[in-house]
């Protein structure tokens, strides 16, 4: 795989000079015209063999560019904070903004390697991170990002003669490390380990390229020249795309506005008096997991008292013990306009330690939220170990709201499907305990509410044209939660659904299933991340 890349490729200083400024002047291009565009990041990976120029090249590259529009990271081993989060936790909150370009040194492919040969990891154990790594690249691919991968390469004989060159050198020998003898020992262990990795995570969507690393002059300009190619093809690929994504919205707009044409002649002959707005939407006639709930289920004011103190109470204890052994815990609420989830969330955080939990209410996305992948902005957000994070709406909007109301393809929200259900097995795989509520009330009882908004003036607030709207869908909606447990209620991240027509009877349920997840995680002995 590697014998391309040990040909002794070499640019003499003379042409390195007269190719340089050059290149210079098409990479700040290619920056410039990235940024104006703004529709997705690129990623520059810098992996290989210690004392190719990956972090040589990266200096130069930070001196090319416009550092303004660039983000740096090089990974060492990771922080307290690091470790108290999955392990990915790290490379999602560094990613750089649509328009902008990341160089990362040492990245995710570095701990696996390591793990491989360094610790003699399972080969099934380093196939299953490749293909975490791959499925993280996916994502990120899909949605828009430009992915370069460089494997800078030396053989054996020059790697040595290298670390000799620089130790021979007072000025430089203190860059050779007793760290870089013993990798060159295991030079084979890592060849091996490399040409596994390359195989596996070398995709359509984010390919490796293998460069020769003897000479600095020529790498760093091979790098370059490649940057500034691929960020161009990507662009005008990105153009294409939006021009056909446009032209099927402008058709779809178009039926649409004939069909509901269509409609409103049917409706003027019918000569309707009912006032749709109260109306309960109709029933497509098809069950869905919703309406196989019991929504009859109630408690009585006494009762109410009793299990809320009563759950309360083991609530505070089991929290209080989670803490200790730094067990973290994410819940996240979905659930109709009106369902009762602020209500359920504000019973919970009356049992906890206020300096020990966050709610984090998720409404349309910021600027700097639509910069990134969906996803970004519910990673940066997980809570150290022995923390409590809970979800005001969360990650599910994808294929909810974004669903229903166009604001996402169909490609991307069934997509988003598998790209959730890998974010929550991190999530429980690093430790955390994750509960997942659907708050369910029925059509009729959400006018009730509605309605009783809007007579209460501290209330009236909260009741906006956009729930009513929103309820003008809600066949659209059943759907969309129906497929949504379908495709994401798994084994290790269950969906919770809580009949709420009764506020009481939903709030101790909430309280209830908390109670219980604790429990049995605490049971199993966790200890809030994995080793």
């Amino acid at each position: 795989m590697f014998e391309t890349a040990e040909l002794g490729h070499k640019l003499s200083r003379r042409e390195y000079k007269q190719r340089v400024p050059a290149l210079r002047t098409e990479l700040l291009e290619a920056q410039r015209r990235l940024l104006t565009d703004a529709s997705f990041p690129t990623l520059v990976i810098f992996a290989g063999v210690d004392g190719a120029g990956k972090g040589e090249i990266v200096n130069l590259l930070s001196g090319w560019l416009d550092p303004r529009w660039l983000v740096t990271r090089a990974y060492d081993e990771p922080s307290e904070e690091e470790r108290e989060r999955p392990e990915f936790w790290r490379y999602w909150r560094d990613l750089p903004p649509k328009g902008q370009i990341g160089l990362f040194l040492s990245s995710w492919y570095s701990s696996p390697v390591l793990r491989r040969v360094i610790d003699d990891a399972p080969l099934a154990d380093f196939d299953e991170q490749l293909d975490r790594i791959v499925a993280f690249e996916q994502g990120l691919a899909d949605d828009g990002a430009l992915i370069l991968k460089f494997w800078l390469h030396l053989d054996k004989a020059s790697q040595k003669r290298h670390f000799n060159q620089l130790e021979n050198d007072p000025e430089l020998s203190w860059r050779v490390t007793e760290t870089d003898w013993k990798h060159w020992r295991l030079y084979d262990r890592f060849i091996a380990a490399a040409e596994r990795t390359l195989r596996k995570t070398s995709t359509g969507h984010a390919p490796w390229k293998i460069v020769e690393g003897v000479d600095l002059g020529y790498s760093s300009t091979q790098v370059g020249t490649l940057i500034s190619a691929a960020i161009d093809k990507h662009l005008a690929r990105t153009r294409r795309r939006r021009a056909v994504v446009q032209a099927h919205r402008e058709a779809d707009a178009a039926d649409l506005a004939a069909a509901q044409a269509a409609e409103a002649a049917v409706m003027q002959t019918e000569d309707a008096e009912s006032d749709a707005a109260e109306a309960p939407p109709a029933s497509v006639g098809q069950p869905t997991v919703l309406s196989r709930l019991d929504m009859t289920r109630s408690l009585g004011k006494k009762a109410y008292t009793q299990q809320l103190n009563r759950y309360q109470g083991r609530l505070n204890q089991l929290h209080r013990e989670a803490r200790a052994r730094k067990l973290s815990t994410l819940l996240l609420f979905e659930g109709w306009d009106a369902a009762g989830k602020g209500g359920a969330i504000r019973r919970v955080t009356a049992a906890l330690d206020a300096r020990s939990y966050r709610v984090i209410p998720i409404a349309a996305p910021t600027d700097e939220e639509r910069a990134q992948h969906y996803l970004w902005r519910f990673w940066r957000h997980l809570p150290r170990a022995g923390r409590t994070t809970i979800f005001d709406r969360s990650w599910y909007g994808r294929v909810l709201v974004e669903r229903v109301e166009g604001f996402a393809t169909e490609m991307e929200w069934m997509r988003a499907y598998a790209e959730i259900n890998d974010f929550e097995e991190q999530l429980v795989e690093h430790g955390c305990v994750l509960l997942k509520y659907w708050v369910h009330i029925t059509a009729h009882e959400q006018l009730e509410r509605f309605r009783l908004r809007e007579k209460t003036p501290h209330k009236s607030w909260k009741l906006t044209d956009e729930d009513w709207r929103n309820r003008e869908r809600w066949d659209a909606y059943e759907q969309a939660v129906n497929d949504m447990v379908e495709r994401t209620s798994t084994r290790v991240a269950p969906w919770t659904l809580i009949a709420g027509n009764d506020k009481r009877h939903g709030r101790v349920a909430v309280l209830k299933a908390l109670c219980e997840r604790l429990e049995a995680a605490l049971d199993q002995g966790g200890k809030g991340r994995k080793k």
